[in-house]
């Protein structure tokens, strides 16, 4: 089960797009530097297909994109809720933030527009620098096209 502590509509994680952002607990990834290491406790709410209802009925059009931001605890409930949102909204794009180096081998992307993949690596920034060693991904008939410098030259918050 996932569970979440906060989430938010933001305009940078998802160029282009007015993202409903999910900030999921309980990561596994414990990187050095984390700028949200409150996240790595096993604390919130529980996150199913009744709360993504309830959102998606509350900010219908307003959103363009909901993204999960974690959950590599359990890639495959990620995977999973992704589906429903699918079903649920057929104009609703999906994301997934992932500190992990690479998906699962039994991952489908089906249900997936973008995923950003890799470990916060304090020393080489994050996706706003272009020596980052994490990678943003647009998802287009399950393949993953590397679009990382996008995020180059924008300032983060």
């Amino acid at each position: 089960m996932l569970r979440y502590i906060s989430f938010d509509i933001v305009f940078q994680e998802i160029p282009g797009e007015v993202t409903l952002a999910v900030n999921i607990t309980g990561c596994p990834n414990r990187c050095a530097g984390c700028h949200s290491p409150h996240l790595q406790e096993d604390t919130g709410e529980a996150l199913d297909e009744n709360v993504l209802s309830v959102w998606l009925e509350k900010y219908g059009s307003a959103i363009t994109c909901l993204c999960f931001m974690g959950g590599d605890a359990d890639p495959h409930e990620v995977a999973r809720l992704t589906a429903f949102i699918r079903k649920k909204s057929s104009y609703l794009k999906t994301a997934w933030y992932s500190g992990k180096a690479g998906l699962p081998a039994d991952f489908s992307l089906r249900n997936f527009d973008y995923i950003k993949l890799g470990a916060y690596v304090e020393h080489l920034g994050g996706l706003s620098t272009p020596t980052t060693n994490q990678r943003f991904y647009r998802i287009e008939k399950g393949k993953m096209t590397d679009k990382t410098d996008g995020f180059w030259g924008i300032s983060p918050l």
